[in-house]
């Protein structure tokens, strides 16, 4: 596959390769490609452990019911 991402993105790629952190272009791809899942799934992690967060502060002061296993057991039957 042959991509062109223009003059900007290449002076960094020769940047990176010159100083040593990969030998071509293909594995300073391939590492930034890996970077990249990297920071998603600790974005994606972050949101969540947010989420929860506000969650349960929400049933610590009161403000959202709360249930017992048992109880959504049988909800969940129903």
């Amino acid at each position: 596959m042959n991509i062109s991402i223009g003059s900007p993105y290449e002076a960094v790629i020769k940047r990176i390769i010159e100083k040593g952190y990969a030998g071509n272009q293909t594995e300073v791809i391939r590492q930034a490609i890996l970077a990249y899942e990297r920071m998603l799934e600790d974005q994606e992690l972050m949101l969540v452990h947010r989420a929860v967060t506000g969650e349960m502060n929400e049933i610590l002061a009161k403000k959202s019911p709360s249930h017992s296993f048992d109880e959504i057991k049988k909800i969940l039957k129903s």
